[in-house]
């Protein structure tokens, strides 16, 4: 069966940290670009970051640009989000995505939703003090 499965969210204070996981388990990201995305209560689903299939290549939000990382691993199958500086405002269930790369239609990253062949669960992300 082919899955994503996020974890690593929780409920932390303004300012502070959390990593966020995604393993992928019945294909390899070896060959899919990836991306996160969130949404909150009454907001659209938004793109936060993508990464390339070698995750040599990544895009930000301008709203995490500098405080968020993505990066991939390869050999754990493994995407992850190192979200710093967090505030209330980033609270969302946060989602992470795959897309093969011959379906990016020759870009090596997007952050376009419909653009993705598979999608995790979420994990909430909650911002508060």
């Amino acid at each position: 069966q082919l899955q994503l499965v996020e974890s690593g969210g929780g409920l932390v204070q303004p300012g502070g940290s959390l990593r966020l996981s995604c393993v992928a388990s019945g294909f390899s990201l070896d060959f899919y670009a990836i991306g996160w995305f969130r949404q909150a209560p009454g907001k659209e689903r938004e793109a936060v970051s993508c990464a390339s299939s070698s995750g040599d290549n990544t895009n930000y939000a301008d709203s995490v640009k500098g405080r968020f990382t993505i990066s991939k691993d390869n050999a754990k199958n493994t995407v992850y989000l190192q979200m710093n500086s967090l505030k209330p405002e980033d609270t969302a269930v946060y989602y992470c995505a795959a897309v093969a790369n011959w379906n990016l239609g020759g870009q090596i990253w997007t952050m376009s939703a419909d653009k993705y062949d598979y999608w995790g669960q979420g994990t909430q992300v909650t911002v508060a003090s």
